[in-house]
């Protein structure tokens, strides 16, 4: 078994530009994918969306689009980076991912695919915590849903400890920023090595 985490923030665009790989990654006999939220995006590493912030996201994400195909929609530009004043915060989806860890631990890298669909494609807010409890209520993980809205005092103490951990790996490897790969808890592969062939990325693991 390789054990590999993945360091990820659901706000973070390059993130959602990984994610086909990472999928593919998690459905691989022999792989076990741990996801490890860093909170980059949560609480105080949050934002208010100013028009300057929202040019920049954008530029971002169009780079994004071009060198991985995820889809950006220009109902997200219009809707979501367009309403100057909202917070860009991941509090609520990193919430939901370890309330689905709690609850349906096999479920949590579809969780993610879904939440960052439903921001970057479907323009939903995924920074209010009702929107995303009904995102997991629509997947049929309603005990996620119901945990993630009861302010529950144990996932909240479960969250801010995933991300303590998740935060020192990340300084303990050096890893700039997300996504990047911890491979048998002994190598950092960055971000770049999500953006190119499968292939490539078996062979990176690999040689690990």
């Amino acid at each position: 078994m390789v054990n590999i985490t993945y360091l990820l923030d659901p706000l973070c665009g390059w993130c959602y530009g990984a994610s086909p790989v990472l999928q593919q990654l998690g459905q691989l006999p022999g792989m076990q994918l741990e996801l490890a939220p860093t909170g980059l995006f949560a609480g105080a590493g949050g934002r208010t969306l100013d028009a300057e912030f929202a040019q920049y996201a954008w530029a971002n994400d169009m780079r994004i689009q071009k060198l991985t195909g995820q889809r950006f929609s220009e109902k997200y530009r219009s809707e979501l980076l367009g309403k100057l004043g909202s917070r860009f915060d991941s509090t609520a989806t990193t919430l939901a991912l370890t309330a689905v860890l709690r609850n349906a631990p096999q479920r949590e890298l579809e969780a993610l695919k879904v939440l960052q669909e439903a921001r970057y494609v479907h323009a939903l807010d995924t920074g209010d915590m009702a929107v995303v409890a009904q995102l997991l209520r629509e997947m049929q993980l309603d005990a996620a849903a119901d945990l993630l809205l009861a302010d529950d005092a144990q996932l909240l103490a479960a969250n801010a400890a995933r991300l303590v951990k998740a935060q020192g790996l990340k300084q303990a490897f050096g890893a700039q920023g997300v996504p990047a790969l911890i491979v048998k808890g002994s190598r950092l592969l960055r971000g770049d090595a999500l953006y190119g062939s499968f292939d490539s990325l078996l062979a990176e693991i690999a040689a690990a």
